[in-house]
């Protein structure tokens, strides 16, 4: 969220402008508040919040508790196939203390219940991991069911271990993340080459994190070499297209730290990555690209933002 509120305000360019907005995991809660004109400062902090404040109603809106999981689809979708092949997916449907729907009313509350129940017009993709297929689906696609965007925001941000898996129809979802951190690729399904594609990887961080516990260098390692995966696919099928990776500072992972999900830790993140982005924007390579596309007195661009 602050990272795009940042170069809104850097640039002038409203995200919603993107020709295409992807979005997995937190990235698809941003994603709903961008197609429907709800990304700003209010998103957050309301004039009289102290940090209490938006830690509370964070948490009571992201963390809502619930009934167990059949621990038998745990089995069924995470430890007989994690035992066939280790690895994260061994903690796919496992029992959770929370369930996402807290997440899909957060939704709501931000854009309005016609708002949640539908789907944006323009292009927009919001990525979950479904169980039984154990293959990604895109909400927002012809390949997909149909849901409104709160559910689809809910699905992909249902985190093993966190969250139990959320359930759409007579499937059950995880969070987006699981594959990738950035699905990039899907900027492809666009009629049209893009001219940019702006790419936040928060899972994907190109300084190595100071004192980095196993399981961020893993999922460092994991999400930067599925994101090179796709901006290969990208520069294959768009060789003109520029392809802009902005990632998390030194600085803004330590801000996030023990636990990114703890809801005490938004305030401090996010105001440490506005500062962050505004050290990063203004480095001359940067600033020349987005100047070049974004600009707002300059021609309008096709882009996208995932």
């Amino acid at each position: 969220m602050a990272a795009l509120m940042a170069i809104e305000l850097a640039t002038g360019w409203d995200p919603n402008d993107a020709e295409v907005v992807v979005g997995i995991s937190s990235g698809s809660f941003v994603a709903s508040l961008v197609r429907n004109e709800a990304l700003n400062l209010d998103s957050l902090v309301r004039p009289s919040d102290n940090r209490e404040d938006v830690t509370e109603r964070i948490r009571s809106h992201v963390f809502i508790k619930g009934p167990s999981i059949n621990v038998g689809k745990w089995v069924r979708h995470g430890i007989v196939p994690g035992v066939r092949r280790p690895g994260l997916t061994l903690f796919l449907g496992s029992p959770a203390r929370y369930h996402a729907g807290g997440i899909a009313d957060w939704v709501t509350t931000h854009i309005g219940s016609d708002a949640a129940l539908s789907w944006p017009d323009r292009p927009t993709a919001i990525v979950a991991h479904d169980l039984r297929s154990r293959r990604r689906t895109v909400f927002g696609t012809d390949a997909a069911p149909e849901v409104g965007i709160a559910d689809a925001v809910a699905a992909s941000s249902a985190i093993p271990l966190i969250f139990r898996p959320y359930p759409l129809g007579d499937r059950l979802y995880v969070d987006g993340g699981v594959s990738s951190g950035t699905h990039a690729d899907l900027v492809l399904g666009s009629p049209e080459p893009l001219d940019l594609v702006l790419v936040m990887a928060p899972l994907a961080a190109k300084v190595p994190r100071m004192r980095a516990r196993f399981h961020e260098k893993m999922l460092d390692r994991v999400g930067a070499r599925a994101l090179a995966d796709e901006i290969e696919l990208i520069k294959s099928d768009w060789p003109d297209c520029d392809v802009m990776t902005l990632s998390p500072s030194p600085s803004v992972q330590n801000a996030s730290r023990p636990n990114p999900m703890d809801a005490s830790r938004s305030v401090p993140t996010f105001t440490r990555t506005l500062v962050s982005m505004k050290r990063t924007l203004a480095q001359p390579d940067i600033w020349e690209r987005l100047d070049h596309h974004l600009v707002a007195d300059q021609k309008p661009r096709q882009v996208a933002s995932r």
